[in-house]
């Protein structure tokens, strides 16, 4: 059995376990393989990552781009931090995809936000390399909705996926730790939950949203998950086991 670990830089039982749900979804994982430990408070930890295979950390509310920080963003800053070079295998989504870029010294900004719904992700050529994404189509779609992006990847950082909206959209920054823009996590159903949680955040024209709605089951997302799938079967080792493993792009490119 592999073991999980989901870390949650967000505010409120309701939206941290209807994420819960959408990593669940997305990943395949029974909900005894996945633990979630949420960085609620400046007191919250993410603690001993001793039994566990691998760390997904989740979205957030919270912008790297904010002229200034409160007490709660240095914490989590800090705390995600410590995963960034640890040997576990870690995937960030979303608000981690910016942290990861400006933490590394990459340009941020918000020059491309993307409105909730559905978006286009295109993979370069390390990204037909990786081996989190080399299995799936140079072109897929998947949900997403934020207001900042990385603009330019830190140095060392490999940019594994683009768009036409949105300049990054995957980053692998060293061997064990990737980011995603796109919310791999996400179906239509999360998409919706997500939008209801955060429908003041400015991440969608309130006229629009019965029409983004009404737009997300036509949304494809499987290709988009199975990144995440992927990302699992790493934790596991079955991806090399498989036959899957061989030359990574390296992180100079």
């Amino acid at each position: 059995m592999v073991s999980v670990l989901l870390v949650q830089p967000r505010q409120g039982a309701a939206v941290a376990a209807a994420e819960r749900r959408d990593f669940l979804q997305a990943t395949g994982l029974k909900p005894q393989e996945l633990t979630s430990r949420m960085l609620d408070s400046t007191t919250s930890r993410i603690g001993s990552l001793e039994g566990f295979d691998g760390v997904i950390v989740g979205g957030s509310p919270l912008n790297a781009t904010n002229f200034e920080y409160s007490d709660w963003q240095r914490h989590v800053h800090r705390e995600l931090g410590l995963l960034i070079d640890h040997p576990l295998p870690t995937i960030f989504v979303c608000y981690g995809n910016t942290f990861l870029t400006f933490y590394a010294g990459g340009h941020i900004g918000r020059t491309h936000p993307e409105a909730s719904g559905p978006t286009t992700v295109l993979l370069t050529e390390a990204g037909q390399r990786d081996i989190l994404t080399r299995d799936l189509p140079d072109s897929f779609t998947s949900f997403t909705g934020h207001t900042e992006n990385s603009i330019t990847a830190a140095p060392g950082h490999v940019v594994l996926a683009t768009g036409p909206t949105c300049p990054v959209q995957m980053l692998r920054a060293n061997k064990n730790t990737w980011s995603v823009q796109f919310h791999a996590d996400m179906d239509a159903v999360g998409m919706k939950n997500r939008m209801d949680f955060y429908s003041n955040y400015g991440y969608f024209s309130p006229e629009d949203y019965e029409r983004i709605i009404a737009e997300l089951p036509t949304v494809d997302a499987i290709y988009a998950n199975r990144v995440l799938r992927n990302f699992v079967e790493v934790c596991e080792g079955t991806r090399i086991a498989n036959g899957l493993e061989h030359q990574q792009p390296a992180l100079s490119e």
